[in-house]
């Protein structure tokens, strides 16, 4: 018998129902993906509050993006390891205290420290709360629905925190962006002993993978940092080469440190599974698509429109209505069909809308153009993101959930980094030289301007389809439905007939 059929289901506490179980993990789910996004239309209040320089500003983002990528695939492991309810507790006060003194900074050392602690408390708070809602629902159309709900609100959240960003620096101040996380995170944490079963796996405890870790934590911190950085400083220079150097070495040596450990933080196996493999692929892809969409989006409204940042926060409202359309779709859908021709909709709706901002003018009206393509955007991004939290975790046994959710939360982490990196490096190529040769006129700026956004958006829909053509030819085809499969034990043909058939060693 497989490890994960002789794991005994971590159920609900006595009382509580799974709806319940689900609406608060979703929290911890929401508030992540808010403060990803809910700092960038605030920026230029913080920058007056603290007498910030521009290059120091850029640092509020990547401070929390950075620690949040770089430390997921630990936690994961950890909460497996130690008990998932345990370290999303942790995480929860850790982001609390983080979003008070952040609040509170007086410099902008202060502030950054403090978005890296915010970082640190959400990596721990995403992988414990995925794996738990794995081990609450059963895999099948329980969980497809559970992960619909989760999937649709990466998108809502990162959306919504720019509409709230904007007003709440407009109106009681910027520190209201992290002050608000003070009472939500500490409540989380009384609450959660009430509502939320511990579950850890139950394989005998091995000595922790302290050098797998310290490897591939360091290397994906190197490398998110090294990406945004490189819209700064260039890819060319010696400091990019030399930190993707770096990263190389510490990946290869985290790859051989997983072969030879008697307990490996991250079981190289589970990459047999091709439908999760391809899905952790993808999400690179995608998050890298939609990491730039909102950033030059944001940028296109204010610059090329004259929206202010609230009314450019509101301009996103129907693109957010779209995301939880599009994730109710997806949910519905995937429990008839395989994984491939759901994501290949989202995709091609994805990549629709970015060839129509592509080619919508200054003059545009809203209604016209805006609309339409945050529309189209809304509906495939739900779509995509439920299909792929779903494909994650097929196949992935129960003690392990860990790892899966760790795993798809940083390929999303270091895809939006590293599409808006090369997206951002496409798009200003030459453009500080262009501006210097305007003498000021505003007219050329803004044309300047606004032909870098097009660049961007053009850019980042050849990266979408990118992914449209992964899922095509990489993706299993499934002639059942994910849940349907599952139900009668349909394994996939890479694992079948293995000593770790489904990823999980017998």
């Amino acid at each position: 018998m497989a490890a994960a059929d002789s794991l005994p289901r971590s159920g609900p506490a006595t009382g509580v129902k799974p709806g319940l179980i689900l609406a608060f993990l979703c929290l911890g789910q929401f508030m992540v993906f808010l403060d990803v996004s809910i700092v960038n239309l605030a920026l230029p209040s913080i920058q007056d509050g603290l007498d910030m320089s521009d290059v120091s500003l850029n640092y509020i983002v990547t401070a929390y993006s950075t620690v949040l990528g770089g430390f997921l695939l630990l936690s994961g492991r950890l909460s497996d390891t130690f008990g998932r309810r345990r370290l999303l507790m942790t995480g929860f006060v850790v982001f609390a205290l983080a979003s008070l003194t952040s609040g509170l900074a007086q410099n902008a050392a202060m502030l950054i420290t403090s978005r890296g602690f915010q970082g640190l408390g959400s990596s721990m708070i995403a992988p414990a709360a995925l794996s738990i809602l794995t081990n609450t629902f059963a895999e099948g159309p329980e969980r497809n629905k559970a992960l619909g709900v989760w999937g649709s609100l990466a998108g809502i959240a990162s959306i919504v925190g720019v509409m709230l960003g904007g007003v709440l620096a407009d109106g009681p101040g910027w520190e209201w962006i992290f002050w608000i996380n003070v009472p939500i995170g500490l409540g989380v944490v009384l609450l959660a002993p009430r509502i939320l079963p511990e579950s850890k796996s139950d394989a005998p405890r091995q000595r922790f993978d302290f050098a797998g870790a310290a490897t591939l934590t360091a290397g994906l911190l190197l490398l998110i940092f090294t990406l945004g950085e490189a819209i700064n400083v260039g890819w060319g220079t010696a400091r990019t080469i030399g930190s993707l150097i770096g990263v190389a070495v510490l990946l290869i040596a985290f790859l051989v440190i997983e072969t030879k450990v008697e307990a490996p933080m991250m079981p190289l196996r589970i990459f047999r599974l091709k439908t999760m493999r391809v899905a952790n692929i993808s999400a690179i892809l995608v998050f890298g698509t939609f990491g730039a969409l909102f950033f030059f989006a944001s940028l296109f409204m204010q610059q090329a429109f004259g929206y202010s940042p609230m009314r450019a926060g509101f301009a996103y409202v129907p693109l957010a209505v779209a995301v939880a359309f599009g994730a109710g779709a997806a949910s519905g859908m995937i429990t008839k069909m395989a994984a491939r021709p759901v994501l290949a909709v989202g995709l091609t709706l994805t990549t629709s809308g970015l060839l129509i901002l592509w080619r919508t003018g200054a003059g545009s009206a809203y209604a016209t153009h805006l609309l339409p393509a945050f529309v189209l955007l809304g509906l495939g991004c739900g779509m995509v993101f439920v299909t792929l939290q779903i494909a994650a975790f097929v196949g992935i046994p129960d003690e392990e959930a860990g790892i899966g959710a760790g795993l798809i939360n940083t390929s999303q982490e270091a895809g939006g980094a590293l599409g808006l990196a090369v997206i951002a490096t496409i798009a200003y190529n030459g453009l500080e030289d262009k501006l210097a040769k305007t003498g000021g006129n505003p007219a050329k700026i803004h044309d300047i301007q606004a032909t870098a956004n097009h660049h961007a958006f053009l850019s980042a829909a050849i990266l979408c389809f990118s992914a449209l053509l992964v899922a095509l030819f990489f993706m299993p085809k499934g002639a059942q439905s994910m849940s349907s499969a599952h139900a009668h034990g349909t394994q996939e043909p890479e694992v079948a007939g293995t000593p770790e058939t489904a990823g999980v060693e017998k």
